[in-house]
């Protein structure tokens, strides 16, 4: 990245060929489906994940690796679409990561063993990586930052709704046909999803950065995206945030269904619950963007996230193991997961218009990178109770909410790259 961000310069590529802007309609939809592989990949499966342990005979440490491997792929592949995406564009990355996904997920229906699937899983997460880190890097293309958080909320919704349905569906399928056809529903959605994106979406890459892929500029964009304190308090928000919600996903299923004695259809319903909290979050965030502003709503929504983590927490100190002491406080942490989830994306990217793929990129590699690490903490603390989850995420809670009262409250301003890089020492 340049000083140059906000002036065009004599090295500065021309527009990609193609690109135009989509309609409002096409935009959001197509947002929707892209950020929507995230929980359809991770939520659709929690009901197969006690059934797929026993029938592929695997230990917890290897099961919790179809989530952690494919969370660790995940971000480790953002670092290479987002340059990449910025050299040649958004299109041809989402429709070959699109295409990869679609393969894997019909991989992972015929995986025979444990270390199949955790192979495929991390397959289904570089091909995943091409999707969301295009998606932000899209509506950072195509809107301003305070903008870009009410789009991305809005795209976020329709997240939500793939949210709530996902566990339900899966947990119907894995209860009627088993842990396999809970991978045959994601690949038919993916591949639905490559046919939207490749009949209806056009390329939205205003300019092409011709230097995105040397190494030199490479490592230079890089440093300096990760120096700017905006990029800095919002990449660390939606870490937090996210951390908190992993131990969720990943724990929830082991909890619910085997110390619970729940069904997995019951389970998807419970989950769903949470998933409802979280869409009501990101419509209450569009409302709250326009009274209070990015770093106002999300502090705002830190207090909720402060309550019900400490309330999950003291009841599991206290000894109570219930699914109200579980669920409840879980549905104020995912209202507030959607304010945060919603500025949080949008802010991360948002000094960056000319390297808004790699500026996506490091954003999501860091969130995965927290997911991976709290993956192997979990599979060892996982003790056939709730507490080992309460606990989890009560910390997660505690760290949101103190980045978003401190950090995003003092660097929250979307600044422009050259401000922030002339201002850094």
């Amino acid at each position: 990245m340049s000083p140059s961000e906000s002036t065009p310069n004599a090295s500065a590529s021309a527009p990609s060929p193609g690109s135009r802007r989509p309609s409002p309609t096409v935009a959001a939809v197509a947002l929707g489906l892209l950020l929507g592989l995230q929980p359809l990949t991770t939520d659709l499966y929690l009901p197969a994940f006690p059934a797929l342990t026993r029938d592929l005979a695997a230990p917890m440490q290897l099961a919790q690796l179809t989530m952690s491997a494919l969370l660790l792929a995940f971000g480790a592949a953002q670092l290479v679409w987002g340059p990449v995406a910025d050299r040649w564009g958004r299109r041809p990355v989402l429709l070959a990561g699109l295409a990869l996904y679609v393969l894997a997920s019909l991989a992972a229906v015929l995986a025979g063993d444990i270390r199949s699937l955790i192979a495929v899983r991390v397959l289904q997460g570089v091909g995943m990586a091409a999707a969301v880190v295009v998606a932000r890097a899209t509506v950072r293309d195509l809107y301003e930052p305070a903008q870009g958080a009410h789009v991305m909320s809005l795209a976020l919704s329709g997240l939500g709704m793939i949210a709530i349905s996902s566990p339900m569906v899966g947990g119907l399928v894995v209860q009627s046909s088993g842990w396999r056809s809970a991978f045959g529903v994601i690949a038919l959605f993916s591949a639905f999803t490559l046919a939207f994106i490749a009949l209806k979406l056009p390329e939205t890459l205003p300019q092409r950065d011709p230097k995105a892929l040397h190494p030199g500029s490479l490592l230079r964009n890089w440093g300096q995206i990760l120096r700017h304190p905006t990029f800095r308090a919002w990449s660390a928000l939606t870490a937090c945030t996210y951390g908190g919600l992993y131990i969720f996903l990943a724990g929830s299923s082991f909890v619910y269904i085997d110390a619970f004695g729940l069904s997995p259809t019951v389970y998807g319903l419970v989950l769903g619950s949470s998933s409802i909290s979280y869409l009501f979050g990101t419509f209450v965030c569009r409302r709250w963007l326009l009274q209070l502003g990015m770093a106002g709503a999300v502090g705002r929504a830190s207090a909720f996230t402060l309550t019900g983590g400490l309330l999950m927490g003291a009841l599991s100190l206290a000894g109570v193991e219930a699914v109200w002491a579980i669920a409840l406080p879980q549905m104020a942490i995912a209202f507030a997961h959607g304010v945060h989830q919603s500025c949080g994306q949008a802010g991360a990217v948002g000094p960056f218009r000319r390297q808004a793929g790699a500026a996506a990129a490091l954003a999501g590699f860091i969130l995965a990178a927290v997911a991976f690490g709290i993956g192997s903490w979990l599979a060892a603390a996982m003790d056939g109770s709730a507490r080992p989850v309460a606990l989890g995420i009560a910390f997660w809670a505690l760290m949101t909410a103190t980045v978003g009262w401190t950090l995003v409250r003092r660097h929250g301003a979307p600044l422009s790259a050259t401000t922030a890089v002339a201002g850094v020492r």
